[in-house]
């Protein structure tokens, strides 16, 4: 069941240039003036109910911003800077999560909040679904939002091209292509299926704190 994000007062969003940078290059700008605090958009009577249905897996906001950052352009994040991502086996017409489960461990989905404060974006696109375990899902032209637990750190994008059908999102909800990974990365294991290994008799502690490379040809 999809629900549309209504504002109960008028709003007025950030109206900003958001056209994609190509060929994984650009900066992020310096200098430019901090955005104005967005008002609230509120929910529909009764969605605030949402709050109460929260699942173990998942990511709440308040917050969804249209921003530029550094190769991969216009993207979407979360109130804390965490780059969201759309998978094409989800529908959005009508939209539908089809990650669960496992799936739902890696890529946490973007659970509403009761208010939902919106930077760059158009307030017509943004909506909600309601999954499998009755949480309430952040919809961006009927798109379901995700979170990687891969990204280490706000602003990175590790997700980007995973399995092939992972893609960061770009504020008008298509899919963000302005840079994608050598090959076809693949997603980091869920969390409660990470093993735990003991440093084998005698090995070098330096060794074992040695970073691993980067998936998927990213550097950060």
């Amino acid at each position: 069941m999809h629900r549309r994000v209504s504002t109960a007062l008028a709003v007025t969003l950030l109206s900003a240039s958001l056209a994609g940078l190509t060929a994984c290059q650009g900066q992020l700008r310096e200098g430019a003036a901090p955005p104005a605090t967005p008002a609230p958009i509120q929910l529909k009577p009764g969605e605030d109910a949402a709050a109460e249905l929260v699942a173990a897996v998942g990511t709440p906001t308040g917050q969804l911003r249209a921003k530029k950052i550094a190769k991969m352009g216009s993207v979407v994040t979360d109130g804390e800077g965490w780059v969201l991502y759309r998978f094409d086996k989800d529908s959005a017409d009508p939209p539908e999560s089809r990650c669960s489960g496992d799936c739902a461990a890696v890529w946490p989905p973007v659970l509403v909040d009761e208010n939902l404060e919106l930077t760059g974006l158009n307030a017509d696109l943004v909506g909600t679904v309601e999954r499998e375990d009755g949480s309430t899902q952040v919809t961006l032209a009927g798109w379901p939002l995700y979170r990687y637990v891969g990204d280490l750190k706000p602003g990175q994008w590790k997700g980007q091209g995973v399995g092939g059908v992972w893609f960061v999102v770009a504020p008008d909800g298509k899919k963000n292509l302005s840079c994608l990974p050598k090959g076809t990365p693949k997603a980091v294991p869920p969390p409660s299926a990470a093993p735990e290994t003991s440093p084998e008799p005698g090995a070098s502690p330096a060794a074992d704190a040695s970073p691993s490379p980067e998936p998927g040809g990213y550097t950060y």
